[in-house]
């Protein structure tokens, strides 16, 4: 696992560095791959999901990508998948126009506190994307702070991250999605969920702290049949992928639904 650091103030000069704790593309052929998917107009045909595997740069793992993918299929959904590669800023800008039903979110992420010259309070989750981190691009979202730099160390590479101001800002809503982010501390504060609740999606479901790749991967994979195959709420769900399955054996994180009373 990467050394993490918590940065406690920021210039508005000074962007935010996150550190990644778990676990190029070309935008433009992204977005292309993500058109000929289909169009976030048809309402019609059975329901969508997408796996969106920016892990699997750094932590590859096809069998949960073939395990998660057929337990979809068996519920009824249609599955578009994106390596890590794909995963891009326009990539996270993209993806509410497409519609889906259940979008699984196997990610970098980590906790970002902070406060800036302002004295406005940062406490929410961001998730990585595999973009480079540039100076020049996307300067508007760079100064509100949508998008951050993340690295995986501290002498790591510079990327792009998202944070909980640009999912409040993606122009479709995510209409009644359930989001399943496997990162770590996804649900250690409660900020980005609530961003993607209020843009629309029903549930969200993460950890309660630092996970490793392979225990995220296993619950997941538990967690989809609990929900799609059985059909449990949120809530009920993630409860029994914690009987069968348990906390993480290293940290001790747990998973959690969001709102609880889903």
């Amino acid at each position: 696992m990467a050394q993490k650091t918590r940065p406690s103030s920021f210039s508005r000069t000074w962007r935010i560095v996150v550190i990644g704790a778990l676990i190029l593309t070309l935008p433009v052929v992204a977005l292309l791959l993500m058109l000929f998917r289909g169009s976030g107009d048809e309402d019609e045909g059975p329901p969508k999901a997408a796996i969106v595997d920016q892990l699997s740069l750094t932590v590859p793992n096809p069998e949960f990508a073939r395990d998660a993918t057929a337990k979809l299929e068996q519920a009824g959904y249609t599955v578009d998948y994106y390596p890590g590669e794909e995963v891009t800023v326009s990539f996270y800008r993209q993806l509410p126009f497409f519609d889906y039903d259940v979008i699984v979110f196997r990610s970098h992420a980590d906790r970002l506190q902070a406060v800036d010259d302002r004295g406005e309070t940062f406490d929410e989750v961001v998730l990585f994307t595999s973009e480079p981190y540039s100076e020049e691009r996307y300067q508007s979202e760079q100064n509100d702070h949508d998008l951050v730099i993340v690295r995986y160390s501290d002498s790591g590479d510079p990327f792009f991250g998202i944070a909980a101001g640009f999912i409040d800002n993606v122009k479709d809503g995510f209409d009644g999605a359930q989001i399943i982010m496997m990162g770590c501390e996804g649900l250690l504060t409660d900020t980005t969920a609530k961003a993607f609740i209020d843009r629309g999606a029903e549930s969200y479901i993460s950890w309660n702290e630092t996970v490793t790749a392979s225990h995220t991967d296993a619950a997941t994979s538990v967690l989809l049949g609990y929900l799609l195959l059985e059909g449990l709420t949120p809530s009920a769900a993630v409860a029994e992928t914690m009987t069968e399955l348990g906390p993480d054996p290293l940290f001790g994180s747990e998973l959690v639904a969001y709102p609880p009373e889903t």
